[in-house]
């Protein structure tokens, strides 16, 4: 019997359902190898052998065309047009080659493939393209040969996340700087890795690396998968931004889009070799209906060895220390996930989930701890799939972490539709530890989702219109004050129960205003929205400077604990009419008053048995609270003859209102008044 039955008896029912697809991914690995592989990294090394590659004799170019009837290879050297010296040549299995000699086309060169098929033709960026750019006055994109004559060399050792829980700081390249522009890798690596790591964060996770042709999709239309994007730089100058974070300590998670493709034709996959069905489904499941983009056809040979060579790529050529897999929930079933509830169990073993997609996320996982057994793999999924984050020996999926997609959306509920008096310590509780106990988690109060267009952020929710008049340190405003208090006692109760790790978006730990908006024609093309504001954090005379120093507190306490994502998690106290909430996590007591309105004054809480101190304050006024606790005093648990034998005591503390405490047992007694 697998593990994961083992660990959840209520998954007997759908033992051969879960069995058959374990055995499943394990036939199809062994089909790819065949008699030719050794494994399946040895098997994905597509990159290695397509696109253009420079040897000691000239240039070689090859590409997967089944379709096609001719292939040219289209560049300055032959004035963009068809001709003999650069007709590919058809090989077996539909792949196309040519080779040149090495004065045809050199480092910088702009090149296109001409692909005819029988009754058309169409000009097409090359598949395996490791560099594509946009030409500024047409639009065009063309792909671009690099081989500098110097290549870049990593310099710094990857960093080893170790016993520290895993603090993802989301990030986009472009929209990192304050100007009103596409910012570059250049200026991400120079201004803006130096603040990540001084907030604490041991991680960063990169979004929109892959080439796409709208900035405005945040690299979610992707046209050439290895080709990271131009419009931030050169590969290069990505490589020199991933060895500079390396070297201050942060690992680089990159964004995998493999969950659909752009169906644009002249840049992306779509039609190809004349055909939509060389990468994708064909008939109703060629089309995501609610993303308007083409889906991948996993059950095809090439197709996993096109993905899987992409995952190779990335980790070889650029020396990422993981990925977060996109769209997870949309692989796994024919519906998308979408229009299902997902209530009980047998919505995951029904017959709707799509086999050749579970089997490719389990191969691409296998393969990518494979070649880097230290890897991080994170699940953006919604629906809960049973075994997703749990290692493939086990019966799992062999992600490592799964997004906690729960709970931004309970934040959301909570502030839009209850008042503050109904906010209920149970409920709160209940959605942020409502997990499965055998797979860790990446928990998130918002992540780049919850702000994009047509959205908010969680300081807007809370503020609104108010925070653009009333961020000013001098300035009081009540509803200011309010979206501060709870700002930062979500976050810490977000960051404090995780059982894996935590993200942050870029900004939005100060509390960045308004949302994200990419320019576009509804805006004037407008970069106003799409950018960082970096200076209401520094200037010194914003409350966002308080927001921030909250955070970079409460980081530098979670990081500082030894593997806290595995400490037990134990609820002492939990009062909905009063609004008190208590959890402890080893020699770490948290305790959060939601109440708008009431200070507790001795206020009893059973706690284990010893002398605490207060460590961490949300209404510190450095914080910019009122200060209304004594950090220097100790409290002291009172016995209870009840309680004695379980080596508990009641701490009497003060709960100011709208505030979160954070205290330490120093040592343990036997109690007494303090």
């Amino acid at each position: 019997m697998l593990e994961i039955i083992k660990q959840d008896p209520w998954l007997e029912a759908y033992e051969k359902c879960i069995l058959s697809r374990h055995d499943y991914a394990v036939s199809r690995e062994r089909e790819l190898l065949g008699s030719t592989h050794k494994s399946l990294s040895d098997f994905a090394s597509g990159h290695l052998y397509f696109g253009l590659h420079k040897t000691e004799g000239g240039w070689v170019f090859r590409e997967w065309a089944p379709n096609a009837t001719e292939i040219y290879f289209l560049c300055r050297a032959n004035d963009w047009k068809p001709s003999e010296g650069f007709s590919l040549s058809r090989l077996k299995g539909g792949i196309w080659e040519l080779s040149l000699d090495h004065d045809r086309i050199s480092h910088g060169d702009h090149y296109k493939l001409l692909i005819r098929w029988s009754g058309g033709e169409g000009e097409r960026i090359p598949a395996w393209s490791r560099y594509v750019v946009q030409d500024p006055h047409t639009y065009l994109f063309s792909a671009v040969v690099w081989s500098p004559n110097t290549s870049f060399s990593f310099k710094h050792e990857r960093p080893i996340l170790g016993d520290r829980p895993l603090l993802i700081y989301e990030t986009h390249i472009g929209m990192s700087g304050e100007e009103e522009k596409v910012s570059s890798y250049r200026e991400f690596k120079e201004h803006i890795l130096p603040r990540i790591a001084a907030k604490g964060y041991n991680a960063i996770q990169i979004m929109a690396i892959m080439e796409h042709p709208y900035y405005g999709s945040f690299g979610y239309q992707v046209s050439s998968f290895f080709a990271p994007s131009s419009r931030f730089g050169t590969p290069d100058e990505l490589k020199a931004l991933i060895d500079e974070a390396h070297r201050l300590g942060l690992l680089v998670i990159m964004d995998l889009v493999h969950s659909h493709a752009v169906k644009n034709e002249v840049e992306g996959l779509a039609k190809f070799d004349g055909t939509h069905t060389q990468y994708f489904h064909d008939g109703e499941r060629m089309m995501h209906p609610l993303w308007n983009s083409m889906c991948f056809d996993y059950g095809k040979s090439e197709v996993l060895h096109f993905l899987l060579s992409n995952c190779k790529y990335w980790l070889d050529e650029f020396n990422f220390d993981g990925f977060r897999f996109d769209g997870v929930t949309s692989m796994l079933y024919y519906s998308h996930g979408m229009g299902q509830a997902f209530i009980s169990y047998k919505d995951y073993y029904n017959g709707h989930q799509d086999g050749d997609a579970i089997m490719y996320l389990t191969l691409a996982n296998k393969l990518i701890h494979e070649m880097r057994p230290s890897a991080i793999i994170i699940a953006e999924e919604v629906s809960g799939m049973p075994g997703l984050a749990l290692p493939f020996d086990r019966g799992g999926y062999g992600f490592d972490y799964r997004l906690a997609m729960n709970i931004p959306d309970f934040w959301i509920k909570t502030i839009k539709e209850l008042p503050d008096e109904k906010w209920h310590p149970s409920a709160i509780w209940w959605e942020l530890t409502n997990r499965r106990n055998d797979e860790k988690t990446i928990s998130y109060v918002e992540s780049h989702d919850q702000a994009l267009v047509g959205d908010k952020t969680l300081v807007f929710r809370l503020m609104d219109k108010e925070m653009y008049w009333h961020m000013d340190k001098a300035d009081t405003d009540a509803t200011v004050e309010r979206g501060i208090s709870l700002h930062k006692m979500i976050r810490l109760a977000c960051i404090s129960t995780t059982n894996g790790g935590y993200l942050n978006f870029m900004g939005n730990e100060f509390g960045h205003p308004e949302w994200i908006d990419f320019p576009r024609e509804g805006n004037g093309w407008s970069y106003k929205y799409a950018r960082r504001q970096w200076s209401l954090q520094d200037n010194g005379f914003l409350k966002y400077e308080w927001l921030e120093a909250f955070d970079r507190a409460m980081v530098q306490h979670i990081s500082s604990i030894k593997n806290i994502d595995t400490l037990p998690l134990q609820q002492l106290w939990s009062q909905d009419d009063e609004q008190v909430l208590a959890y402890s996590r080893g020699e770490y007591v948290y305790i959060f008053n939601f109440n708008p309105t009431k200070s507790w004054v001795d206020y009893k809480i059973l706690a284990p048995t010893g002398e605490y101190q207060i460590i961490l304050d949300s209404d510190d006024k450095q914080f910019g609270g009122q200060g209304r606790n004594d950090r220097s005093i100790n409290h002291f648990t009172t016995p209870d003859a009840l309680y004695t034998k379980e080596g508990k005591g009641f701490l009497s503390l003060y709960l100011p209102s709208r505030t979160a405490l954070v205290l330490q047992r120093r040592k343990q007694s036997s109690g007494h008044n303090g």
